[in-house]
């Protein structure tokens, strides 16, 4: 698998981690700490399915959607929807969702070890890159996690914009309570929200081991990347989110890439992380609302003008 290759996978994957924290801010305004741990989440269901059932990951996908979504469903119902009840501000139910994302993770090393003990085989680490076949020279997994991100992007298309549903959505994200008013039920909204970001959270987490080592504490280093293509695309921009996910993704992959080629150094290619922390702190200081929070026109007609 070549760098581009691998880099395109990444973005495609991050793009899909994106676009789930992008859509719970828009309708709850949490920043979600706990996106990692989704998608670590449909990392190990692949994992189970694949070793005790034999259902290869590729196959896992419908079934990681439904039970991330409803880990995310449920993160809101149990977690965030009492808290806003009692009032509870942003920083609150930001901090709760970190705290999740801390008893997700002692979780994942208590099974790791259970299913380690029930296939006879150490679950702490792993990968899929075993499985990985090619098709006229190309990784199914760059064909899978094209066709998984254009099919995603189409749904939430016709959803948005094509249902009575989506309508009540982006009428909900506008102005909460003018949809009340007019009769748009926003609990529903947003709990289909996280419902929609933990299920494509998990699904990325089933095809992120064709890419990387997973490791229960995967879900504490990818969430840095998430929140970077997030605030670059702006966390209120589903567009935006798209944007960035390319952006962080090949970002990371290709930076440290040429870096480590120019040093002859390979042990740089490890500090992916530190691109996307670059790249956040670039963006808050020179667009804080990011790339959606710029006004284009404005910068096209400045370059116009020289």
């Amino acid at each position: 698998m070549s760098v581009v290759e691998g880099a395109l996978i990444y973005s495609n994957l991050l793009t899909l981690l994106a676009l789930g924290l992008t859509l719970t801010y828009m309708t709850t305004a949490v920043p979600n700490f706990a996106q990692g741990s989704f998608a670590v989440f449909g990392s190990y269901v692949a994992l189970t399915l694949w070793k005790i059932w034999g259902i290869h990951p590729y196959q896992s996908l419908p079934i990681a959607f439904v039970l991330g979504g409803l880990l995310g469903a449920g993160t809101y119902l149990i977690v965030l929807k009492p808290l806003i009840k009692r009032g509870a501000n942003v920083v609150t139910l930001m901090i709760a969702t970190l705290a999740l994302d801390l008893i997700l993770l002692g979780f994942r090393g208590i099974y790791a070890g259970i299913l380690g003990s029930i296939i006879r085989q150490p679950c702490e680490m792993f990968m899929f890159t075993y499985l990985v076949k090619y098709v006229f020279g190309v990784p199914d997994i760059l064909l899978v996690s094209f066709s998984v991100i254009v099919l995603t992007l189409v749904g939430l298309f016709l959803l948005l914009y094509k249902t009575k549903f989506g309508i009540a959505l982006r009428a909900s994200v506008e102005n909460p309570m003018l949809s009340e008013i007019m009769g748009v039920d926003v609990e529903k909204t947003r709990l289909f929200s996280w419902f929609l970001s933990g299920a494509l959270a998990s699904m990325a987490g089933v095809l992120l081991p064709f890419k990387q080592e997973i490791v229960p504490a995967t879900a504490e280093l990818i969430i840095v990347s998430i929140f970077a293509a997030s605030i670059v695309g702006g966390l209120s921009s589903i567009v935006g989110a798209i944007l960035g996910g390319y952006i962080v993704g090949t970002s990371e992959s290709l930076v440290t890439y040429i870096l480590s080629v120019l040093t002859n150094n390979a042990g740089l290619l490890v500090y992916g992380k530190v691109v996307s922390l670059v790249i956040i702190v670039i963006t808050l200081l020179v667009a804080p609302s990011g790339l959606a929070g710029i006004n284009w026109r404005k910068v096209i007609r400045w370059r116009s003008g020289r």
